[in-house]
Formats: C-alpha cells, structure tokens, sequence
C-alpha cells in the first residue's frame, strides 16, 4: 500500500544554528499557535501574547542587527521563519512581516541616537508595530498620500487620515509616511510615532473575508504632535523609505504565501489518503494526484523563488525586481493551491470544519497587499522595458 499523507519541508539552511532556529519556531508553533489558530481566527481574537512570546524569543527580531538585539540573520533564514508561522496562522506569520516592515525605517536610515533610543524595545522588548502609507484616496497611488505634517521649531503637528493598517489600533508604535512638502514623492517624510500619542485614534476594525483574528483599521490624526527627533531620515525622504521597505515586505508576504500554500497541501494530502472511495483511498486516483502534483510544484517554485531573491539582498545585490516576481508568483500560486485543496475536499473543503476554506479567504489578501499584484507586474515590466512613454 502506498504510503500517503504529507511530509515534513525539507529545508536548505546555511548553519548549525539557523537550524536549531527552525526547530525552536516548530516547537513554538506546535505547542502555542496550531491547537488555536482555528478557534482564535473565528472568533477573531489578536493573539497579542503570542507576539509577547516571539518578542522574548528573538523572533521579532531576525533579520536585524545584533547591537540593537536584532539576530543578525540572513533573509534567507527570515523569510522560511515566517514561512513556518504563516503556515500555522497567517495573522502571525504576517503580524510578524509587518513588524519587521515597521522596524526597517529606524534600523535603515535613523540617527544612532534614534537606533540606540528605540531599537531594543522595538526588537526585543515586547512592542509591536504598523506600517502607515495607504490612505483611503491613495492605495496603489501611494505618492499621492495627503496625510500632512506640518513643522513649528522643532514639533511636528500631523493630520489625516491612513487607511488599511494591519495592527491598526492596537500597536506600540507606527511608522508614518506623511507629507512634509509639495505634492508628489520628494514632498514625503516619515516619522516613528508612539501609539498612545494624544490626537491619535483607530476607527472599528474592518469586517473582513479571512485573517478575522489581525486587526485592519483606519488611524485618523487629528493635531497628533511629534517631536523631531522622531522624524526618520531627512525631510522629503520619506518614499524612498517606503519604497526600500516594500521591497523586503514583499518577500515577507511571498513567504507567508508559500506557508499557506503548503498548510493546505499538507490539508489535500491528509484527507486524500484517509478519504475512501470504490475501495480505495482517493489519493489513489490519477485525476487526483495529478491535482497533488501540481500543486506541490507552484510551491516549490514559489519557495525557490522567494529564497534566490532573498539571497540576493543577503548579497548587497539589487533584488527589487526579484521581489516583485516573488510576491507576484508566490502568492498567486497559494490561491490556486487553496482553491484546489478545497476542491480536493469536495463538500467537506466547503464547510468551516476543515482548514481548508480558512486558508483560501487568506490566500486572498495576499494578493492585495504591499501592492497588489498588478502593480507587481508593472514593476517587473518597469525593470524589463523601462518606464512607459507618456
């Protein structure tokens, strides 16, 4: 008899203690993240003390540098944590590639003073953060964003509003892209600001398909003063911030793609051996294990993918297009594979007793965020053909 069911991932790791790491995240996410992500995604509870808990494990703190308690691991090895954690529930695994998008401006292009002042709270002292570019009128568009900041001596005074905040209302801390000058991308600053700050306030969460459990709210600042030793990097530098952190967040959600991909693999595989039918197990049948076969291989290509534009930016190399290709591939591959795994199921993948649906309304939002996929291919087509003529 065949011997059916899923298998662990096989891992290509570069050191002894990248894979003492793996193991830590497994046995953190068997024992506190798996047993609940169900029950806590349908009754859409935060799992604010399980990013405590990867706080205090260093797990917030991967891909930055050990001076600041970061550790100092490639992205590499990054990116197949997050995939591990997305696989168990996606509003860790992708809670955790926001905080890291959040932390990049200050680890990036902040002072001494500010990495030294904010950093070990940031990476290792329990907070959590969120990333403030979209605004309701300025999604795909983000150079056009309105939220304004406006100076007097050495206080900022922001007012407006941001849109589609994962962790909105409930962060430590925001990194906030507002406008400092005149209109367009060099009129753009950003600035680090406390989440309790007086004039700051969340709207409800968003109602949404999946990931019920992540916070998505609008922030409104109205009169929210910070002071300039928050301000991140020169005034009018803002996007290129931005910009230079999408191009690591879209790996992280790339990553996060491949683990939902692989938990519903891994869902088709375990019900396909079990499941009967004419005498046999149905994973037996050649229709089905064709279905199989596909899938694992959009899985291993997007894996493959991510990790070689991954190795790039651990190589000081450019990888902004690789990074588009990556997000764009990885996380159409995971809606396909979700929707197969539920199909696979037949009415069983339908009902809300099994993953499988879970993991198809996830897969969704992969595709919109940190730009949508048909930005990804303009990006790509930008590196390929250059700008269009206008």
């Amino acid at each position: 008899m065949t011997d059916h069911g899923p298998q662990p991932v096989e891992r290509q790791l570069p050191t002894e203690e990248s894979r003492d790491l793996l193991a830590l995240v497994r046995d953190l996410v068997q024992r506190e993240i798996e047993p609940v992500a169900a029950e806590e995604e349908e009754a859409g509870r935060f799992p604010r003390e399980v990013f405590r808990l990867l706080s205090a494990s260093g797990l917030l703190a991967l891909p930055y540098a050990e001076e600041f308690g970061g550790g100092d691991q490639p992205y590499e090895v990054y990116l197949q944590v997050l995939e591990e954690l997305a696989a168990a529930r996606l509003t860790v695994g992708l809670g955790v590639s926001v905080h890291t998008l959040a932390c990049h401006a200050v680890a990036g292009f902040g002072t001494k003073e500010q990495q030294a002042e904010h950093l070990p709270g940031m990476l290792g002292g329990g907070l959590l953060g969120a990333y403030c570019l979209s605004e309701p009128s300025s999604g795909s568009d983000a150079a056009s964003l309105r939220t304004r900041a406006t100076r007097d001596g050495d206080t900022w005074t922001l007012d407006g509003t941001k849109a589609w905040i994962t962790h909105g209302g409930v962060a430590d801390f925001y990194t906030v892209l507002a406008r400092t000058g005149g209109e367009g991308a060099h009129g753009i600053t950003a600035f680090l600001v406390p989440g309790d700050a007086p004039g700051l306030s969340a709207a409800p969460p968003e109602r949404k398909m999946g990931m019920k459990g992540s916070p998505t709210a609008q922030l409104h600042f109205d009169g929210v003063q910070v002071p300039d030793a928050r301000r991140i990097g020169e005034e009018g530098q803002g996007f290129t911030i931005a910009l230079s952190a999408l191009d690591s967040g879209r790996l992280g959600i790339a990553a996060c793609a491949i683990g939902v991909a692989q938990a519903a693999l891994d869902e088709a595989l375990a019900f396909t051996a079990g499941r009967r039918q004419f005498g046999r197990p149905i994973a037996d049948f050649q229709g089905l294990r064709f279905m199989l076969a596909d899938m694992a291989t959009q899985i291993e290509a997007g894996r493959a993918l991510y990790l070689a534009a991954a190795r790039l930016r651990d190589a000081g190399l450019p990888f902004s297009r690789q990074a588009a290709m990556a997000k764009l591939f990885c996380t159409d591959a995971a809606m396909k594979v979700t929707v197969d795994a539920v199909q696979l199921l037949g009415g069983y993948g339908y009902t809300a007793d099994f993953p499988a649906e879970r993991y198809m309304r996830e897969a969704k939002v992969l595709q919109i965020v940190e730009g949508t996929n048909q930005i990804q291919r303009m990006v790509i087509a930008r590196h390929l053909a250059g700008p269009e003529s206008r």
